[in-house]
């Protein structure tokens, strides 16, 4: 049982991430959660509660719907723990730093004028991607902890 309900929470989970924060992230907190000092707190606060208020509107009715033994304590934690890793990865500094101790700065850059092999125009300038290394290592973080918090769920 353990398994099919981890299956049906991870699903849900990644919907629900993939809604809150793309659809439901408001253009000011994806432009400003990485900045400095509170107002970059703050965004990213803001971020990080409608996110986890999405995934518990996406997870309620999956539950419901299907019977799933869930516990407070278990949805709590995960939901706790997956909203403190996004709030730490989305801070930007901080996946930076790690991406740079795991020997992964030059993918992080991926995509950006900051990478030596950047895309460019006909006339030289940096010509715009679909994606940069920096997005996909944030989303994997994510990723793992959307596993981490199904995880939790299914066995508390």
């Amino acid at each position: 049982m353990h398994a099919a309900t981890f299956a049906a929470l991870f699903a849900a989970l990644f919907v629900a991430h993939s809604l809150g924060d793309h659809w439901v992230q408001s253009s000011c907190q994806a432009a400003t959660k990485g900045l400095p000092g509170w107002p970059g707190r703050l965004a990213c606060a803001r971020h990080v509660a409608t996110l986890t208020a999405t995934k518990g509107a996406i997870l309620a009715p999956v539950a419901l719907a299907l019977g799933l033994p869930l516990t407070a304590l278990g949805v709590a934690l995960g939901l706790g723990l997956d909203a403190l890793s996004h709030y730490w990865a989305d801070r930007r500094f901080t996946l930076a730093r790690l991406a740079e101790r795991c020997g992964k700065a030059e993918f992080y850059s991926l995509g950006t004028p900051a990478h030596p092999a950047h895309p460019v125009t006909a006339e030289g300038k940096p010509a715009a991607t679909l994606g940069t290394g920096a997005y996909a290592l944030d989303q994997s973080w994510h990723m793992l902890w959307l596993g981490v918090a199904a995880l939790l769920m299914a066995t508390i």
